[in-house]
Parts: structure tokens; C-alpha cells; sequence
């Protein structure tokens, strides 16, 4: 090991803290936004009808380029990689805080997500040939994942604090602040290194990679807009799927593979990603209906919404940090994420009962902190499965995918519950006499409706990853030189 990649080594938890930073605010900026959104709807003066697309232009750009983001991180260097959407992430920050007009807030936002897409694949990738010890490997991921599953729950509390006392614009200024810290870290702390080989790109499998996930992120917010039947959102979704088949078997053909279909088809790096999808889809229908119910329904406070949270955070991180760094080593994934997908719908079924006047304590604090100890059960173990044993040329882009597992999951978490709720909601009033009660009840009945999809959804994923991973402890990996940054 040279001594370049001694110190580096030496300085691994620092590098740690760095990525996590990295981590977080990529991770929280997918939230942070929506509690400032009525805010910002009064400064700029947009409609209702356009709202939906301050969040949906981060996920686009995000969600359709992290394949490439992951695959660049492994031609052209991690390091290089992560201080470039380190740096542009915070540059589309700033521009996005000064916006004047709704035009250019939602370019901004379309700009995060380009880099975030560059940003998340290579600080993924970077622990994983940082932490190459069993044991250390478990505790980092612990760390990498309890950051991942709550950062959009700090989000939310971040954005209630921000928007309730500063102003809606400090939801996008305070990046810069994450971006000082994780790109000077990156800077000081991880060591560059040069290729001797050319870099080749798949062309034609990023073009069918980026247009199919841009067109299936694209056709779930239509389908939140507009409906499942709506001839915009059935047309971009099958273009996706089909674009998507089409970038399998160029996959399965070429020379130099942008996703390299070896990393999915095994086993339990395949049943991990389908995990950390459902970890994500069922954990984004919590925020978006819970926060709605709270400040809707109950009346709470951006900032008092944000706290409520505070316990499902607390029970991920614990959670987390537990299952990968004590468990996993001993019992495997399949025992972790299993009854973690059966506590969170647990917890879920425990939200269906909630009506106009529940309360936190006797109602919801009951869902949360199940719902949190699930997810911590699923994210850590299956993060850290899913980037095991990935030759170090491959480390990007097995990143990238989980990174595209997380965002596909949100999106279509987000579309398929919200039409649900709102479908559930319509059908609770039609007939009825319109008085102010009706419309609370309406709408936690289509919150309630979305809680069971999304425990069903939770209790499917524990059958079928039950039988996707792999029964027993994973093979004890001894510790291997690091590879390039």
C-alpha cells in the first residue's frame, strides 16, 4: 500500500464524516423544499397546478442520470466526481435562493439534481472502497445508512426551522453550508488518482438508461398530476419500460456495459435494491401524508411538525447503526430485512387508525417509532449487501444503482399513494352533504387508504425479498488494497 493510500486509510472515519455530510445533503433536499413550498408559492407567484414540479424537477434530474453519475465516477475518478456535484450542487443552490421569477427556481432545482446525480454515486462508492474490514465496513454503512433514512425527515424538521424563521429561500442557501464543509473535507482529506487506461463510455446504454428513468420519474408525476389512466402518464411510462428493455439487452451485448448486468443479477445484491425501494417507497408516504395530517388536520407548526419526527429518526439511527455493525455479520440480510419489512407495516396498519381527532402521544408516536426500527432493519443491512463484493472498477455504478432504487422508489411512492389518497378521498364525499366537517374526514380517510396500500406494499416486499436473499451470514471478506479515489 503506498503511502498515499496509507494516510488515506488512516484518515477513514474523517472521510466518513465528510461523505455523510455529502450524503445528507443530497438526501435532505428532496424534503427541505416541501414545507417551504406555500411560502415560496406566495413569493413567486405560481399556481397550484405547478407547484408539484420545485420537487419533481430535482427528482427528474437526479433519478434519470445517477447511472451515468456512477459510471463517470468509476472512468474518471470519485474524487474528482464528488467535489464536481459537491461544487455545482451548491452553485444551483444559490442561484436557486436568489430566484426572482418560477422559471428559474425550477431550473435551479432541475441543476441540483443534475449534480446530485454525480455527487451521490461517487461519496456511495468512495466508503465502499474506503471500508474494505468486515467490521469497520458494518459500522460505516451503520453511520452512511442512518444519514440516508433520515435525512428526509431532517429535512422536513430543517425546512420547518428555516422557512418558520428565516425565509423559504434559506431552504436552498443552507447547501451552501453543507457543500463548504463536504467539499473542503473531500479536498483535504481523499487522495486523487490518474487512470493509465482510456476511459470508455457506453453510449448508447446511457442514452436508453437516462431517457427510460427520465420517462418513468416523468410518468409518475403525471400520473400525481393528472391520474394512472391520463394518456401522458400511460405513454411515458411505457416508454420508460420499454426504453429500459432495450437498455438490458444492450447490456447483456456490450463490450463495456454502463450497468454491468452481473451486479443485479445476483442474488442478494438484487434483493437489496429491491429493499431499499420499498424502504424508500413506504418511508416517503409516511412524510407526505403524516405532514399533511399534522399540519392540516391538527394544526401544527412547520417546526412542530418537523420535531414529531424526531422519534422515527431516532429509532433508524439506532436501528441502523445496530443491524449492520452487530447483526448482519452474525445472521445475514435476510434475517434483518425480513421482520424489518414487517415491523414497518406494522407500524403503517397503526397509522390506518387514525381519525379527525387523534392525537400524537395515543396514536401516532405508536407508528413511529415501529415504522423507524423497520427501516433502520432494512436500509443499513441492504446498503451495505448491495455494494459487497462489487469488483473495485464496478463500485460507482453498483452505487449508482442504489442511489436510483432510492429515487425511483420515491417518485413512485409519492404518485402511486398520493392517487390513491386522493382517489379514496373523492369517493368518501361523493353523495354526501357538503359541510366543513366533511373535508377533514375526507381527507384522513385518504390518508388511512394510503397507510394500508403502503403496509401491503411493505408486507409483499417481506415475502419477496424473503425469497430473493440469500439465508445465512455473508462471507467474511478479508481486508483488500484500496482502489483508486
Amino acid at each position: 500500500m503506498t503511502k498515499s493510500l496509507t494516510s488515506e486509510y488512516d484518515r477513514r472515519w474523517l472521510i466518513l464524516a465528510v461523505l455523510s455530510v455529502a450524503q445528507l445533503m443530497v438526501v435532505l433536499d428532496a424534503t427541505v423544499v416541501n414545507i417551504a413550498l406555500p411560502s415560496a408559492q406566495q413569493a413567486l407567484n405560481f399556481s397550484d397546478s405547478s407547484r408539484q414540479w420545485v420537487i419533481t424537477a430535482y427528482t427528474l434530474g437526479f433519478g434519470s442520470l445517477l447511472l451515468l453519475g456512477g459510471r463517470l465516477a468509476d472512468l474518471f475518478g470519485r474524487k474528482r466526481m464528488l467535489i464536481t456535484g459537491v461544487a455545482g450542487f451548491a452553485v444551483a443552490s444559490a442561484v436557486g435562493g436568489t430566484a426572482q421569477s418560477f422559471t428559474v427556481l425550477i431550473a435551479a432545482r432541475a441543476v441540483q439534481g443534475i449534480f446530485a446525480a454525480l455527487l451521490a454515486p461517487a461519496a456511495l462508492s468512495l466508503l465502499t472502497t474506503t471500508f474494505t474490514d468486515s467490521r469497520e465496513r458494518g459500522k460505516a454503512f451503520g453511520v452512511f445508512a442512518a444519514v440516508s433514512g433520515t435525512g428526509a425527515g431532517i429535512g422536513l424538521l430543517l425546512g420547518g426551522v428555516l422557512t418558520e424563521y428565516l425565509s423559504w429561500r434559506w431552504c436552498l442557501y443552507v447547501n451552501l453550508i453543507f457543500a463548504a464543509v463536504a467539499g473542503t473535507g473531500a479536498l483535504l482529506l481523499l487522495t486523487g488518482h490518474t487512470r493509465s487506461a482510456k476511459p470508455r463510455l457506453d453510449i448508447p446504454g446511457t442514452l436508453t438508461a437516462s431517457a427510460g428513468l427520465f420517462a418513468l420519474v416523468y410518468g409518475f408525476s403525471e400520473a400525481n398530476k393528472n391520474g394512472w389512466g391520463a394518456s401522458s402518464t400511460l405513454g411515458f411510462l411505457a416508454a420508460g419500460v420499454a426504453l429500459l428493455v432495450v437498455f438490458v439487452f444492450i447490456q447483456s451485448r456490450a463490450a463495456h456495459p454502463l450497468l454491468p448486468l452481473r451486479i443485479v443479477l445476483d442474488r442478494n445484491r438484487g434483493g437489496s435494491y429491491l429493499a431499499i425501494f420499498i424502504a424508500i417507497f413506504g418511508m416517503f408516504g409516511v412524510f407526505l401524508f403524516l405532514t399533511y395530517y399534522l399540519q392540516r388536520t391538527l394544526g401544527y407548526s412547520p417546526v412542530k411538525s418537523g420535531l414529531a419526527y424526531l422519534p422515527m429518526i431516532g429509532a433508524i439511527v439506532v436501528t441502523s447503526t445496530t443491524a449492520s455493525t452487530v447483526l448482519l455479520p452474525r445472521v445475514g440480510p435476510r434475517l434483518l430485512v425480513l421482520p424489518g419489512m414487517l415491523i414497518a407495516a406494522a407500524g403503517m396498519v397503526v397509522l390506518t387508525q387514525l381519525g379527525v381527532h387523534s392525537t400524537y402521544v395515543a396514536h401516532i408516536l405508536p407508528a413511529l417509532i415501529p415504522l423507524g426500527v423497520g427501516i433502520g432493519l432494512i436500509s443499513a443491512p441492504a446498503m451495505n449487501t448491495a455494494t459487497r463484493g462489487v469488483d473495485p472498477g464496478d463500485a460507482g455504478v453498483a452505487s449508482a444503482t442504489v442511489n436510483t432504487a432510492q429515487q425511483v422508489g420515491g417518485s413512485l411512492g409519492t404518485a402511486l399513494l398520493n392517487t390513491v389518497a386522493t382517489t379514496a378521498a373523492t369517493s368518501f364525499v361523493a353523495g354526501k352533504a357538503a359541510v366543513p366537517a366533511l373535508a377533514a374526514a375526507a381527507a384522513v380517510h385518504g390518508y388511512t387508504t394510503a397507510f394500508w396500500w403502503a403496509a401491503a406494499i411493505f408486507a409483499a416486499g417481506a415475502v419477496i425479498c424473503g425469497l430473493l436473499l440469500r439465508p445465512g451470514s455473508p462471507r467474511r471478506e478479508p481486508a483488500v488494497q484500496l482502489a483508486p479515489a
